[in-house]
């Protein structure tokens, strides 16, 4: 718990990233050999959420086990509570809830206090509660839904800053997060440079592409294009 490392994330990453989009991502990281980087179960909680950057904040729960998971739990040094406390500003807290959908894993008080602590977002396998008070609260969230019973009822709380996996993916604590309108994707904090280096240019191939598309052009040898329409492309943006 609490292991040092990296959780602040350059002002330029955040810009880069915030133009870039998950479909995107998941495509550059699939040419680095990583499939398995979209966190299954996380839909944004509010329609319209904006994409946002950074670093995950992990937490941990376990199955309930009746002595552990108890209202009186929540007092304990180990407890959400505690971890919250221990977010840094601009963090994305990403919860294993391990895709539990019957006990809310946080609610309106708890979210209330992560936005006080600037917490750009909460990220989650499993569910909220009540769900009216968390929209209100302004933290975007992305989740697999909500649920009224708390967390207590069908998990344990055991640790945060540590790795986890959250819709069957590994999350390690100083990975980045990226999250908009087609869910949550996870860039490794090893992988960072080289994805803020190919990521804009990415975009801009296939921006291009797009327009392409619209002005009527066909897909073989367009998308994914051939000599004939890289060059063209490169003429086309030469200078922008």
């Amino acid at each position: 718990m609490n292991n040092p490392v990296k959780m602040d994330l350059d002002a330029s990453a955040v810009e880069i990233l915030s133009q870039v989009t998950t479909a995107t991502l998941t495509t550059l990281l699939l040419k680095k050999g990583l499939r398995n980087v979209w966190l299954r179960g996380t839909r944004p909680l509010r329609p319209g959420q904006p994409r946002l950057v950074g670093r995950a904040f992990t937490l941990r729960f376990v199955p309930a086990r009746e002595d552990l998971a108890t209202p009186e739990s929540w007092s304990s040094p180990i407890s959400t509570r505690a971890a919250i406390e221990d977010m840094p500003a601009g963090c994305i807290a990403v919860v294993d809830a391990m895709g539990v959908t019957d006990a809310g894993v946080f609610g309106d008080i708890l979210c209330t206090r992560m936005v006080k602590r600037g917490v750009a977002a909460l990220v989650t396998d499993g569910v909220v509660r009540d769900v009216s008070g968390v929209l209100g609260s302004g933290l975007p969230v992305w989740c697999s839904g909500a649920a009224a019973p708390p967390s207590v009822a069908g998990l344990t709380f055991v640790d945060w800053q540590a790795p986890i996996a959250c819709g069957g993916v590994a999350v390690f604590p100083g990975d980045v997060v990226v999250v908009d309108d087609d869910g949550a994707v996870l860039i490794p904090a090893a992988l960072l440079d080289d994805i803020l280096t190919l990521a804009p240019e990415q975009e801009r191939l296939e921006n291009w592409i797009m327009q392409q598309v619209e002005n009527g052009a066909a897909l073989p040898g367009l998308y994914p294009p051939n000599a004939e329409n890289k060059a063209r492309y490169l003429a086309d943006t030469a200078g922008k």
